[in-house]
Order: structure tokens, then sequence, then C-alpha cells
């Protein structure tokens, strides 16, 4: 844990949707607060990212960013035509998550993508995604039931940041039926599911650009990848 005065700063993305509370309906920026428990938790101050008017100079105050999970991705933004699976897309978000990744990585800001903050990282490096899991791996196991976790267990890559962070093994909670399909050049997978699904990758030569297939915001008794964003975030601001 840091200091106080210490503290980085770690933007998280948002979702933009209808929403109701109170007498109110209207659309509004939100975000599950297990994000931001994980990264308060960690040390880190949260700042959130709706996607409207999406300025990159907003990354300068930043000493990291998180892409967060949440719907499923265009596929537009990779020239594929929609699979009958593939809805409530959120175009709008999509163009500000690969406006943010692009800057981020151009100014090696430390990057953690979370779910479908995975896929964005891929599709935004030019990397294509399956619309529906189920029907390459023949199982329903990566989202059980609507609201429900499911639990996979994953095997990473030696030597690789993520192994650094979490060891060569893990079980990790996951919610989703997209994945990534054709890897972005400037991408290496570094875990995989036992039916292959790719479950986490590194972006090359960049100090820590990170993303993983499940929700790590998910079990707070394990903040590992958390703590190391913000861990590479108060290194990158000593320098």
């Amino acid at each position: 844990m840091v200091s106080s005065a210490s503290r980085p700063r770690i933007g998280i993305t948002t979702y933009l949707e209808p929403t109701i509370w109170g007498v109110w309906e209207r659309d509004a920026a939100l975000l599950p607060r297990v994000y931001l428990d994980a990264v308060v938790a960690a040390g880190g101050v949260p700042l959130l990212l709706p996607p409207v008017g999406t300025d990159t100079s907003v990354l300068e105050v930043l000493d990291g960013l998180v892409i967060a999970g949440g719907c499923d991705v265009d596929p537009a933004a990779y020239d594929a035509e929609p699979h009958p699976e593939t809805v409530a897309t959120r175009p709008g978000r999509d163009e500000h998550e690969t406006i943010l990744i692009r800057a981020a990585l151009d100014l090696d800001l430390p990057l953690l993508a979370i779910c479908r903050g995975l896929q964005m990282l891929n599709v935004a490096l030019g990397g294509t995604l399956h619309q529906h899991l189920p029907e390459v791996v023949t199982h329903d196991e990566h989202r059980p039931s609507p609201a429900v976790f499911g639990v996979t267990e994953v095997k990473v890559e030696p030597g690789t940041l993520t192994s650094r962070v979490i060891g060569d093994r893990a079980s990790v909670h996951c919610y989703h039926h997209q994945a990534i399909d054709v890897v972005a050049a400037t991408l290496t997978v570094t875990a995989r599911a036992g039916d292959g699904t790719v479950e986490a990758a590194e972006v090359d030569s960049h100090g820590f650009a990170l993303g993983v297939q499940w929700h790590p915001e998910e079990n707070p008794d394990d903040l590992r990848l958390f703590t190391a964003l913000t861990d590479a975030a108060l290194k990158r601001r000593s320098k």
C-alpha cells in the first residue's frame, strides 16, 4: 500500500447507458463499484472517464489506465458482419476506448484491460474477435447464465509479465461470450484456458500493457493485477 501523499491516479473507462435512479430515467455514465474498490484497495485514486468528449490530454493527468468490461464490441470495428448473438453494441464507446488505448500506448502509460477491455485492446491494434465463443469451444462455461460468473482455470506462459504478477496458473472469474480470434501483430498471448481461449495478452515493447479476459475486480481477495498496475504507475511517475 502506498502513502496517501503519493497515490497514483488511475483512470477507468465507463459505460454510457439508459439508467433509472429515484424519479429519473436518463442516460448516465456508470461503472460497477467493484472497479473503484479494487483500485482504492490497491493504493490508487480512481478517476472515471465517460465515453463522451474524448480528449487524450486527460491522460496527461493520469498515472495509469483501466479499460473496463462491458457490452459486445461492434464488429464494424474490425470489418466483420454482426453475428445474431452480438447485441447491445456501443460504437461510440468503442471509438472512445480505441483512441484512449492508442494514446496510452504512445505515452507508455501503464494499462490494464479487463474482459471487453482485452477485446478492445486487440481490436484497436488490428486484431479480430470470435463474436460468439460457445460456437467455437462448444460450451457455455465462460458465461454460464445471465449475471452468473463462471470459473476458468488459466495456464500462463512462463517468463511473461502475466506470470510475474499471478504465477503460472490461476483460477479466475469470467463472464463473456466474445474473445480474441486473430491476435494483433503487436500483442503476445500470455495465458489461455484449457479450451484454447485467449485469457491474457501483453503489448510488445511496453513496460506495463496487459489485458486479461477475466474479471479480477470480482475477487477482492486477489488484487495482484491492480497492485501491479499501481506499482507500475508509481514507477512511471518517479521517472
